[in-house]
């Protein structure tokens, strides 16, 4: 009597996991397809670019004059005009000169990371609201993004990265 309890139990169990399971909607998005259309994007793309650019200019000039400075010191020591002390303070100068390069390009990566982070994340926010509003009135109870590789196998039916593109518009 007990096994067939447990029998019984279990094929009911059974019979309500697939009835959920084939109530249950689901669709996936291309985010990166997506994002690559949004004109916010590009602009952002191309601010970030702009500033990448003269930072890396300036940083360029400051790599310019360090060579030309030590050009500079290594003919004078060449031509015997600097004493050995002089030599030791001038190699200083150009020491500190090359740290602050190094420091530059540590502030040029971080100052670039942080606009691509201030102008992008509420592009992100604004795809992401787009995303839960398409799953909400089309009764999807997942959206998988694709474009993360998150999926195996997908029926192109269920893509609704147009429905997003036509949420953001």
């Amino acid at each position: 009597m007990r096994k067939m309890i447990k029998y019984l139990f279990a094929a009911v169990f059974l019979a309500v996991s697939v009835s959920n399971l084939s109530a249950q909607k689901f669709g996936y998005v291309n985010s990166q397809l997506i994002l690559e259309e949004l004109p916010e994007v590009k602009a952002a793309d191309a601010e970030i670019k702009t500033l990448q650019q003269q930072m890396q200019k300036k940083g360029q000039e400051m790599f310019q004059s360090y060579q030309n400075k030590a050009v500079e010191l290594q003919q004078r020591r060449d031509q015997g005009e600097l004493s050995p002390k002089q030599l030791e303070e001038e190699a200083k100068k150009l020491g500190v000169e090359e740290e602050k390069i190094r420091n530059y390009e540590t502030k040029m990566q971080t100052d670039i990371l942080q606009k691509q982070q201030s102008l992008l994340q509420p592009i992100q926010t604004k795809v992401n609201d787009a995303i839960t509003a398409v799953a909400k009135e089309g009764g999807y109870t997942f959206i998988f993004d694709i474009s993360s590789g998150l999926i195996m196998y997908a029926e192109e039916s269920a893509d609704v990265t147009e429905l997003v593109k036509a949420k953001l518009q």
